[in-house]
């Protein structure tokens, strides 16, 4: 995957072979490209209510010298007649529709369309973030090749190798000391004690549920729920009694940390998942009923009244007080695409947040449906240049409702099917996009290898944490029941972290390989997802923020889109806000996990995480900035003692 950051430079994983240019992929009908002159349209598929969009993308072609308005306008019809005539099988070279009477020189390519539209995909950028879904290996599958000869290849044999003989060791020891490889075998008694088929079933359910977010969007798309007035305030509503749900059901049945662990963290998924489908689908919405609007409007204008200031056979009455220099024309000379369309939006936005800027170029085409709603009589260069900003408008936004789609069914608001929306669900993404990258086929023998690897990585887990971990959580329960001061429990601390410092160090690498490597990487292989990049080289990183970005993709590609990028465009702010608002809301959503674990709330993962940000601002001092190896002792340091300190703390208090 590939992700531009704030700078609008490109990032590249070290496996490739996330989210921005992405979501804005586009399949046109074009026309051959006539000689002598062309027009910019749009073929409407099925009509205002539904079916299939398409787009065409003529081109005018000027002489050396300005053509009249009337012989715009003849070669306009002549243009739109032969496009009609010869649309169907045609393929044609990408070029650029002019605006009137600028000159424009088209340029032609050699390239096959596909390979144009492929290039062009590669450019866009998105309303949330720029993401692109490429195919792409974890870096320590075995199908990687580049991780397959890294020189460090051995070092993961021997981790490994080391975590085996470990194993066997404590193994061994409990076998001679209680007669079972697994000790005294708490934890597995804790795990399967009770409620285990309830927690498979509630889990389901709670899946099931999110069926919600589908229902509302077919409710949009049939104009009975409006998506920028109700809708979005309905599916925040949802989402909050969602999570009111996943948290408090685990704490009527009073579940054991286990069970409480996976329904939540498994909960969280869900959210993000619903939230990014229901809010991506809503702003399709949007886009989708303005742009049948402008196709309405443009029905409109063919049958304006259109006068010439010297007409002898009627009073002249002066045209509506619009002129064509008062409009932004200036986009009219390039292709119309998503990609121009969002950035149309961006400055739009950024024009209404600036005090005294100049109007939004977006207000243009709210400009013009007021001129074609007067009903006051037009000349003919303000008929022109509204048909072809309207139909630039139009066009641009097929493409963003087309997005990724290579096929039809998937354009939107074909997408909004039952089983689209039940697809994202098992997919192991958290941003919903009409199209991802897929594989042919399913290879049996390597999904069984990630399930036996899922397993026994499990099984590594349970053995350290009962022989390391949970003695001394008892030990905490213990002085705790006999009534220990405070002050004596906070004598052990010192301890209590010498003892928690290794085993939880290892538990927290095996737990993000158990999720990130094999769980993640099976359920792609199942639902044939080609892009696994589910993380980058984050034990390199030399700051805070590069562990946020590269440690966990999935949910760092999520808060990118819908709350990075979403709090510099509904919220208005700048980027160090709405880096802080997502710092903020990723601590809070962490601490509710503690929460939900220990049932105190402390704060402690909380305030840890957001002292990220003074450490991530020493990060990019001029004393900091060059000494990489210093930055990545710092990085180790705080993985090393950040887990044990958060438990012992919540723990002791």
């Amino acid at each position: 995957m590939v992700q531009r950051d704030e700078n609008g430079d490109d990032k590249r994983n070290s496996t490739a072979g996330e989210p921005p240019a992405a979501f804005l992929l586009t399949v046109t009908m074009d026309g051959d490209s006539d000689e002598n002159a062309g027009v910019s349209s749009t073929a409407e598929g099925n009509g205002a209510g539904g079916g299939e969009v398409k787009q065409i993308r003529p081109t005018i072609t000027v002489g050396t010298t300005t053509p009249s308005t009337t012989d715009i306008h003849n070669s306009l019809l002549t243009a739109i007649e032969k496009q009609c005539q010869r649309i169907e099988g045609m393929s044609s070279t990408e070029s650029a529709s002019a605006s009137s009477p600028m000159l424009v020189a088209t340029e032609s390519t050699d390239h096959h369309h596909a390979t144009a539209k492929s290039s062009k995909r590669a450019k866009r950028r998105g309303k949330f973030s720029d993401l692109v879904f490429t195919r792409n290996f974890s870096t320590f599958d075995r199908q990687n090749a580049l991780a397959a000869s890294s020189p460090f290849h051995g070092f993961f044999t021997l981790f490994w190798l080391g975590i085996s003989l470990f194993v066997i060791k404590i193994g061994a020891e409990n076998w001679r000391l209680h007669g079972n490889p697994l000790g005294r075998n708490e934890i597995l008694r804790i795990m399967f004690h009770r409620d285990l088929a309830v927690l498979l079933i509630a889990d389901g359910v709670m899946c099931f549920s999110t069926g919600f977010s589908w229902i509302l969007q077919r409710l949009v798309r049939r104009g009975t729920v409006d998506w920028d007035r109700e809708g979005w305030v309905l599916q925040n509503i949802w989402q909050c009694l969602f999570v009111a749900g996943v948290v408090g059901f685990p704490l009527v049945r009073d579940w054991p940390w286990t069970h409480t662990v996976f329904f939540v963290m498994h909960g969280m998924v869900m959210l993000m998942k619903m939230h990014s489908y229901a809010f991506y689908n809503g702003y399709l919405a949007s886009v989708w009923k303005k742009r049948q609007l402008l196709l309405a409007k443009l029905k409109e204008l063919e049958h304006v009244e259109v006068v010439t200031k010297h007409d002898p056979n009627r009073s002249w009455t002066e045209p509506f007080p619009l002129l064509p220099r008062d409009l932004s024309t200036e986009h009219l000379s390039r292709v119309p695409s998503a990609q121009e369309y969002k950035e149309r939006r961006r400055m739009s936005v950024a024009a209404q947040g600036a005090d005294g800027g100049q109007e939004a170029p977006e207000d243009d085409v709210d400009k013009i449906v007021a001129a074609i709603d007067s009903r006051e009589p037009l000349d003919e260069e303000q008929v022109h240049v509204f048909e072809r900003a309207l139909k630039w408008e139009v066009d641009a936004m097929t493409d963003e409702l087309r997005g990724k789609a290579t096929d039809d069914k998937r354009v939107y608001p074909n997408n909004l099917t039952l089983a689209n929306h039940y697809e994202f669900i098992v997919l192991p993404t958290l941003v919903y996009e009409l199209e991802y990258p897929r594989s042919e086929s399913i290879n049996w023998y390597y999904a069984a290898e990630k399930m036996v690897a899922c397993f026994g990585v499990i099984f590594v887990m349970i053995i350290i944490s009962q022989a390391f971990i949970y003695p001394v959580v008892m030990e905490t329960v213990r002085m705790k029941e006999i009534g220990m001061p405070l002050s004596e429990r906070f004598q052990y601390f010192p301890w209590m972290l010498a003892d928690l410092i290794f085993p939880f160090m290892m538990e927290y690498l095996l737990s993000w390989y158990l999720i990130w490597e094999t769980i993640l990487n099976f359920v792609a292989e199942l639902t044939k997802f080609a892009d696994r990049s589910f993380y980058d080289a984050w034990w390199n990183c030399v700051s805070w923020d590069q562990f946020a970005r590269d440690w966990n993709r999935p949910v760092h590609n999520f808060l990118l889109r819908h709350v990075y990028h979403s709090s510099i465009s509904a919220m208005k702010v700048d980027k160090h806000t709405a880096t802080l608002i997502t710092f903020f809301l990723s601590a809070c959503v962490h601490e509710l996990v503690m929460w939900c674990i220990f049932k105190k709330l402390r704060g402690y993962l909380l305030f840890l995480q957001m002292f990220q940000l003074p450490l991530v601002s020493m990060s990019r001092t001029k004393w900091m900035r060059n000494r990489k190896t210093l930055g990545n002792v710092f990085f180790w340091l705080g993985i090393f003692t950040g887990p044990s300190i958060l438990c012992s703390l919540y723990l002791i208090l």
